[in-house]
């Protein structure tokens, strides 16, 4: 059996890197015209796979599809677009990848049809909603939630897809796509330290984490360094700092969570004075959804009783939420035999940052692949994976590939 060319693949990476980077990095922000370079790009590909015919549906996404006897299908896919100044890695690889899969598997005989997807706007970067295509074709988004949303020059949302030949308001008529879905693969640079950490290079996803993502606003009164004694103050900042070092050390405590606090912001904010007032953010993440309920009464708990210790009052408000969302046991134990076979170890780790297959897994059954990040960098110019390890993740996808279109096949007949 013909094996797939992991080595193109890096080939066609590195193209892209070249066509759509520069010294600051990747540049393939979404709606913009170098993304659309990337997208000429994977369309000039395809055209050279036999039998294979490619599709924009109403959200923008690309769709290239190697038909086998039956209607039903596979899905693998990704995104090709990035954050500015980004990784060259985040996102095409995913997409180059299953290009390659589509690529070896197109010419054989299939009970199931094969399809590659290109997701359109997965980072948000540009207006800051991301997973735009997907949770269009998941049936998530909301276009009034999105209708008002400008980038930094003022251009609307609205008009930027309209100029790209999609409207906002029949983007969700993309979830025709879905129909006869029976999984969705994904595999993506793993954007952190664990695998790098464990000394392997590729590992199964469970699923990504559940966020809640809250500004906390601690009131105090400023007042003058040199004329207020210690003991006096209601110092804003010192409350919002004890309370991030709590919501820290409560994360610290448990299994494999997240607690970030990201911004800070401080009244008046000059050196001759205390704060009264400090907004912090709070960023939390886990798999569980009892267990992100905990750490969010915990922290709201630790910064009442710290705040109150200062002197201070705290309110919250939230900035935004999601479920976690885990993948199939099923699809997962097939990733598992599938790096075993490629790798010889696979482990499995949950997955901190959102993608695609998120919104995937409200309609389908859905897996990941993570391929060791060096360093654990994403999303800067230094975000790099050897070789080595990016060949060794193609041929995992290959074969996570073949043995989902067996086991879908199975499920469709039994």
């Amino acid at each position: 059996m013909p094996g797939v060319d992991a080595a193109r693949a890096v080939a066609g990476l590195r193209e892209l890197k070249r066509l759509t980077g520069d010294e600051n990095g990747a540049q393939r922000v979404a709606w913009t015209d170098t993304w659309i370079t990337a997208r000429d790009w994977l369309a000039s590909e395809l055209e050279g796979i036999e039998g294979v015919t490619v599709e924009r549906d109403e959200a923008g996404n690309t769709w290239a599809t190697a038909p086998g006897a039956s209607d039903q299908f596979v899905i693998v896919g990704g995104h090709l677009d990035s954050v500015p100044n980004g990784g060259w890695l985040d996102g095409t690889l995913n997409v180059v990848a299953g290009l390659e899969v589509l690529r070896a598997l197109a010419p054989e005989r299939r009970e199931l049809t094969l399809k590659l997807v290109d997701w359109a706007d997965e980072e948000g970067a540009r207006f800051g909603r991301s997973l735009l295509g997907s949770s269009a074709c998941a049936g998530t988004l909301d276009p009034d939630e999105v209708r008002g949303l400008t980038d930094r020059d003022g251009t609307a949302l609205p008009d930027a897809l309209a100029a790209h030949g999609v409207e906002l308001d029949r983007m969700r008529e993309s979830g025709r796509r879905l129909d006869g879905a029976l999984a969705y693969l994904e595999l993506h640079i793993e954007q952190g330290p664990v695998l790098e950490q464990l000394d392997l290079p590729l590992g199964a996803v469970l699923g990504t984490f559940g966020v809640q993502r809250h500004l906390v606003r601690f009131t105090g009164a400023h007042a003058h360094a040199g004329a207020s004694p210690m003991h006096l103050r209601r110092d804003a900042f010192l409350a919002a700092a004890r309370s991030s070092l709590a919501w820290r050390d409560d994360a610290a405590a448990r299994d494999d969570v997240r607690a970030t606090t990201g911004i800070v912001r401080v009244t008046p904010g000059i050196v001759t004075a205390f704060n009264g007032t400090c907004e912090v953010s709070l960023d939390q993440r886990a798999l569980d959804a009892e267990v992100l309920a905990d750490m969010l009464a915990t922290a709201r708990a630790r910064s009442e009783q710290i705040a109150e210790v200062e002197a201070c009052t705290v309110t919250w408000e939230r900035i935004w939420e999601i479920e976690p969302i885990p993948f199939d046991a099923e699809l997962i134990e097939l990733a598992d035999a599938a790096i075993a076979e490629v790798a010889g170890t696979s482990t499995r780790l949950p997955s901190g940052p959102l993608h695609d297959a998120a919104e995937m897994a409200r309609r389908i059954p859905t897996v990941m692949l993570f391929v060791r990040s060096l360093g654990g960098v994403s999303h800067t110019k230094e975000e790099d994976t050897a070789d080595a390890d990016l060949e060794r993740s193609v041929q995992a996808l290959h074969e996570l590939t073949r043995r989902t279109l067996a086991w879908a096949a199975g499920e469709r007949s039994g």
